[in-house]
């Protein structure tokens, strides 16, 4: 199984609804809270480029955020990614 890290806050519907897509799936995942946590966001949009939560990663390949999630599921290759 592939290693996942979603950078997340907990108010985040798009967050939530990232991460019930991923336990649906049974995906175990590293998440990252930036909630109250400056140097975490940092961290994020300095790989990322982005400012906004989820960012995702699927071992070294950055998905993006919950849309791109999702648009990888409708087009069935979300499963392939998650098996490496």
């Amino acid at each position: 199984m592939a290693n996942v890290t979603i950078y997340s806050s907990d108010y985040c519907p798009f967050c939530i609804r990232a991460k019930q897509l991923l336990t649906s799936k049974s995906v175990d995942f590293n998440e990252i809270n930036v909630d109250g946590q400056r140097e975490r966001r940092q961290e994020m949009m300095e790989k990322s480029g982005r400012h906004t939560v989820p960012q995702i990663w699927i071992d070294e390949l950055h998905v993006g955020g919950c849309d791109e999630l999702f648009a990888l599921e409708r087009e069935q290759k979300l499963d392939a990614l998650l098996a490496k």
